[in-house]
């Protein structure tokens, strides 16, 4: 009897999750794909120059400059020995 009885629950375990994997299903996989391409979009929207609605010439240079706290900078400083140069020579 015990059996039987773990037998039927594990079917109607497995058609419970049948029947709410496609009702919610749909809404999942809805709100994976609009949080993917809020993800993906989200540098684009930082684009200052279209969003202010000013549009640049063609072939107009802009140099926006970064804060000094970029860690480019804080590592390879001009006055800064990094290592030795070896010039090497291809013996024969």
């Amino acid at each position: 009897m015990q059996l039987v009885r773990t037998i039927l629950v594990i079917v109607v375990f497995y058609y419970l999750i049948r029947f709410l994997s496609r009702v919610f299903g749909p809404m999942l996989i809805r709100y994976a794909a609009k949080k993917a391409q809020e993800k993906y979009q989200g540098p684009y929207r930082g684009n200052t120059a279209y969003n202010n609605g000013q549009q640049r010439r063609e072939g107009e240079v802009v140099i926006d400059k970064a804060s000094g706290n970029t860690k480019e900078n804080r590592t390879s400083s001009p006055g800064k020995k990094v290592g030795e140069y070896i010039d090497f020579e291809e013996v024969d």
